[in-house]
């Protein structure tokens, strides 16, 4: 391959520094977007979050135009896995691929801190339109998550 047939790189990589991201509270849910759709082009988006001891991070869920990977740095998650409910501790890895249901909380005595990439990228609009009805002082009810869902290409499932 010669210098005027080598691929041109589209842009350099991006480095962002530990502070660097999207803080987003949803419903006692710290998210904490460190890549969304605007910095890979759509194709994933990256956050770490983290939950309090008794917090549901999200009811039970299937999505249908995403993939979702959970990763699980410190304390534990409580994963509804389809079948029921699983515990997963640090390096656990849970892949909730289109039209797996799943949800996850915090059912420990210390707070969770977790990754979860999603791919394509685009749920992020999801946490962003919750946390904005939510400070303008909308309620935080099955209904409400059902609709804000519903324009990602979610739905909700009943956990039995």
């Amino acid at each position: 391959m010669t210098a005027q047939e080598a691929p041109q790189p589209l842009a350099p990589p991006l480095l962002r520094a530990p502070e660097e991201g999207e803080r987003i509270d949803v419903a006692g849910v710290e998210h904490f977007f460190r890549l969304t759709a605007e910095h890979t082009e759509g194709r994933f988006a990256f956050e770490e979050f983290t939950l309090a001891p008794g917090i549901v991070g999200a009811r039970p869920h299937i999505h249908h135009g995403h993939d979702e990977y959970f990763y699980v740095l410190e304390g534990e998650l409580t994963l509804h896995n389809g079948e029921g409910e699983v515990t997963a501790g640090p390096g656990a890895l849970l892949a909730a691929v289109r039209g797996t249901p799943h949800g996850f909380r915090n059912a420990g005595s210390r707070s969770a801190r977790a990754l979860c990439l999603y791919t394509p990228a685009g749920y992020e609009g999801y946490f962003r339109e919750v946390h904005q009805a939510v400070a303008a002082g909308a309620e935080v009810t099955d209904e409400l998550l059902a609709e804000f869902r519903g324009r990602y290409r979610t739905t909700s499932v009943d956990p039995h």
